[in-house]
């Protein structure tokens, strides 16, 4: 009840991507990639913060097993808050140096105005995803994860309406794309702060910003920040070893690493159920029933990790003919996506696992786990070229990072160390 509609919202972020490049491929080749320059820009400047969905998550879910609502909702008020703070930060740092960002990421010069014109105009809306994001773990760790879903349908129908109104009706091109996108995010924010203000003044919630409320998120977020930063370095040199072995290669990775990630939306949806489903055991001083959730969970992560795996080798044929029709991609494309299947069932007990930890308040494990990972990974590829290896050796190394994240947490679930009762860690 809790992982189906947390998948449907996950799948709605990268569908708001999908959505403006189509309306805005139609503008022009440059408009559509300078897009895609400030895209990753802004994706890269938000996904390092989704500790601000995870630690609020865990937080607030501890406060609800105990039982104090108020508390819990408090709680979340201080993560929206240090996420207005975070927002305008960033806003801050970005606005003024957007054309030095574009030109460091490549752009050509006829993509780099329209780059610079999307991402200024885009950061305007960072405050806006932060609030969303810290908003989303107050809402999951009520144990709601419906209401987030019907917004994310919202916003993104919102965006599609206003980027065609702005774009083509208003004439305003890739800023009329940017501006759509910011209108629907801050419109997307204001539904999340009304939900939760309701809330607060139901139970008595004070919402005037609380200095150590604030400086407690930060903290519990720091661990999630350095566990996140380690993945995506990891996801960074598996795109720059791919891009080694030359362009069918590299291509075939992107398409594999599309794939991948979206299968971790299903995964992950699971384990933002843990996150939640923990954290209010733990709160309520239940060790047995924590230790009950977290088994039932791996079985499902297992569960779902095998299907995944089957629908991959059973999609090969048609999935890659949607992406390429050049056959020295698919055939380098092919092997690898058998080790991608196979490992799905391992993905599911990682990702399940993640989240069990995470409802746990056990950041700073996770961190030290993470960054033992990517030692293992780096030096295991960049082997790959230096042996002559190609795509699947890549991707094996990519399997033997997920194999020692399994361990490292299938060690510390086994320990109990995790197995910390009562509102607060």
């Amino acid at each position: 009840m809790l992982a189906v509609p947390a998948f449907g919202a996950l799948v709605a972020e990268p569908l708001f991507v999908m959505a403006d490049s189509a309306i805005v491929g139609h503008l022009g080749t440059a408009q559509l990639a300078g897009l895609g320059v400030a895209s990753a820009l802004l994706m890269t400047a938000v996904s390092v913060f989704v500790f601000l969905a995870y630690a609020t998550t865990a937080a607030v879910a501890r406060r609800v097993g105990a039982g104090d609502l108020s508390s819990a909702i408090r709680q979340g008020m201080d993560g929206i808050w240090l996420a207005l703070f975070l927002g305008a930060s960033v806003m801050a740092v970005v606005l003024p140096t957007a054309p030095a960002l574009v030109d460091l990421f490549g752009a050509s010069d006829t993509a780099a105005p329209y780059a610079t014109t999307y991402l200024r105009i885009s950061t305007l809306g960072i405050p806006a995803m932060l609030v969303v994001l810290a908003a989303t773990g107050v809402l999951r760790g009520l144990q709601n994860t419906k209401t987030p879903l019907y917004v994310a349908i919202a916003g993104f129908v919102a965006n599609g309406v206003l980027n065609v109104a702005l774009v083509y009706g208003a004439g305003l091109g890739i800023a009329g794309s940017a501006w759509g996108t910011v209108i629907a995010q801050w419109g997307m924010a204001a539904v999340y702060l009304a939900v939760v203000l309701r809330g607060a003044r139901r139970h008595g919630a004070s919402l005037r910003p609380d200095a150590a409320g604030i400086r407690a998120s930060a903290q519990a977020g720091v661990p999630l920040l350095v566990r996140t930063l380690s993945l995506r370095a990891i996801l960074m040199i598996a795109t720059a070893v791919a891009a080694r072995l030359g362009d069918s290669n590299i291509a075939a990775h992107q398409i594999i690493l599309s794939l991948w990630s979206l299968l971790a939306f299903a995964l992950d949806a699971i384990a933002i159920a843990g996150q939640a489903i923990i954290g209010r055991y733990l709160g309520a001083g239940d060790t047995q029933g924590a230790r009950e959730a977290c088994r039932r969970m791996v079985e499902w992560g297992i569960a779902v990790g095998v299907v995944l795996g089957v629908l991959v080798v059973l999609a090969r044929p048609v999935f890659l003919p949607l992406f390429t029709s050049d056959a020295t991609v698919k055939d380098a494309a092919l092997p690898a996506l058998v080790l991608v299947a196979l490992s799905q069932p391992i993905c599911g007990i990682v990702f399940v696992l993640d989240g069990v930890l995470m409802g746990a308040g056990d950041g700073p494990y996770l961190a030290w786990a993470m960054l033992l990972t990517f030692a293992v990974f780096t030096p295991a590829a960049l082997l790959v070229p230096a042996l002559g290896g190609g795509l699947t050796a890549l991707w094996a190394t990519m399997t033997l990072m997920m194999t020692v994240r399994m361990l490292t947490l299938w060690f510390r679930t086994r320990s109990g160390r995790w197995i910390v009762t009562g509102a607060t860690r």
